[in-house]
């Protein structure tokens, strides 16, 4: 068996054609939804990228690696301690070990972990091509070494890779050569006048008159978006840039597409779509950022096209990214080698044949540019905030996901019996994270914590001397944003003085 697993950084399925979206972004991801399972539902577990990566590969939970942040002791796995072997816990317990063990050569074309010093991400794999941007390389940097790799060995049998795409990551940088695909095309209906105006207004990071999220977009290094989105032409030109990102490397995964089948393999190989995190584009006020516990920023792609099984099928069950380990030991038929420090839980018998096999409650977090953890069940996502990031976000939000996808609207007074209800569920998920700590994990410390505790998210310090606050208020003081400044101004009075 021959598995191929896209990992499309920042892609986030609201904007692709296959999920709804009414622009034609993705027709190549489409073709392969058509042929296998496409999950609505799946969710990083933690946010963003080195959380969410670490997560993916080792099968746990930032909160069990200790993996949250993006700076700090909450940036690096937890020490093993006196416990530790000859080979490390992240090493042999890593998904890529497990399927070398199970007989796969493993492959991987990412500068990822060379970007976050995240050497937990190379567990398990035997070749790496570090293709040496540190995620700024463009496609075409990545698209050679992809089909050198796939001359060389796509013919040969049992081989898992993994390709890193980045050009869909802000900013936007497709070449303007490759044109305007949605020059002719309106704005999709809910980007309304009234929330841009609304929008305007807000004080945050990467809000929409910080699109270089302290400051301006640098709009002469990447001239396809604009300065501000302010009204209605600026809006658009900041979603074209998005849309044609995807586009763009929707096109390259067609050549990819295109080598299997040169190659007489395609029928016989499993390819994956996913992401390590989608992307908000207004969800929360929040533009070109993932940022967040929230739908915009933790719901990702999912598409399986898996030769012999199920085909054209919508999942609809909730899933996290860390599922997939288990999932697909099971379809390999090796469960002997999933791992019990793992908290995956298979859904194969979704893929072989869309029998609905998702969880009740999932719980995720962000800890790199805000503390937040959020319950998503039934119709709902609750957003519990710790440390605001200097956003205007309250203790508590709830939104229905089905009447409002978009975040635009808190329900938590509305519905204090749901709210109740989500922080019960998140409290016996924390409980139970706890536990199982207490038996696997070299310490018993919630890693949440400990970011605040070191000054906070990385993206958002409070700590005096490392923080942007100072020169942001003033910045929002300039730019008509004076209440914004006024009201962080108060919260952080302590970190100011």
């Amino acid at each position: 068996m021959r598995i191929l697993y896209l990992d499309l950084d920042a892609l986030t399925p609201s904007h692709l054609s296959c999920y709804g979206y009414p622009r034609q972004t993705s027709p190549t991801i489409d073709a392969l939804a058509a042929e296998g399972v496409r999950c609505t539902n799946c969710y990083t577990s933690d946010a963003p990228c080195l959380p969410s990566r670490t997560a993916f590969y080792q099968g746990r939970f930032g909160i069990q690696t200790g993996v949250v942040g993006h700076g700090g002791t909450a940036a690096d796995p937890k020490r093993e301690g006196k416990l530790r072997g000859f080979r490390s816990t992240y090493e042999e317990n890593s998904f890529p070990r497990r399927l070398q063990v199970a007989g796969y050569h493993t492959a991987m074309i990412s500068p990822f972990g060379q970007r976050h010093a995240a050497h937990q991400f190379y567990a398990g794999f035997n070749e790496i091509h570090n293709t040496g941007q540190g995620g700024m390389e463009p496609v075409e940097r990545v698209q050679p070494v992809v089909e050198d790799w796939l001359d060389r060995n796509a013919g040969r049998d049992d081989w898992y890779l993994h390709i890193n795409y980045w050009d869909i990551h802000t900013p936007y940088r497709a070449p303007l050569d490759y044109g305007h695909p949605f020059e002719d095309e309106p704005l999709p209906d809910y980007f309304t006048d009234e929330m841009i105006e609304r929008h305007v207004k807000r004080a945050g990071p990467h809000s929409a008159q910080d699109l270089g999220m302290y400051s301006d977009n640098d709009v002469e290094k990447w001239p396809r978006l604009p300065l501000r989105v302010t009204d209605r032409a600026s809006m658009k030109q900041w979603i074209d840039g998005y849309d044609t990102a995807i586009r763009y490397v929707d096109d390259q995964v067609a050549r990819i597409i295109q080598k299997l089948k040169d190659a007489g393999v395609y029928e016989d190989t499993v390819v994956i779509v996913s992401a390590d995190h989608g992307e908000n584009q207004c969800e929360l006020g929040i533009y070109g950022e993932h940022g967040t516990a929230d739908q915009g920023t933790c719901n990702i792609p999912m598409i399986v096209k898996w030769p012999g099984m199920a085909a054209g099928v919508v999942d609809e069950g909730l899933h996290y990214n860390v599922d997939w380990a288990p999932t697909v030991m099971e379809l390999i038929g090796r469960e002997d080698l999933s791992r019990p420090i793992w908290d995956g839980q298979s859904y194969a018998d979704t893929i072989r044949t869309g029998a609905e096999q998702g969880r009740d409650t999932l719980v995720i977090s962000q800890c790199c540019h805000v503390c937040q953890r959020s319950v998503r069940f039934d119709k709902w996502l609750y957003i519990r905030t710790y440390c605001d990031g200097f956003h205007p976000f309250p203790q508590d939000m709830l939104f229905n996901l089905d009447a409002d996808p978009r975040e635009q609207n808190n329900l938590a007074d509305q519905h204090p019996d749901v709210v109740r209800e989500a922080v019960y569920r998140l409290s016996g998920w924390h409980d139970a994270q706890m536990w199982k700590m207490s038996q696997y994990a070299s310490d018993v410390t919630d890693p949440l914590w400990t970011v605040i505790y070191e000054g906070g998210p990385q993206h958002a310090l409070f700590e005096p001397g490392r923080s942007p606050l100072p020169k942001y208020l003033d910045r929002l003081e300039a730019t008509d944003r004076a209440d914004g400044a006024a009201a962080l101004r108060e919260k952080y009075a302590d970190a100011l003085a």
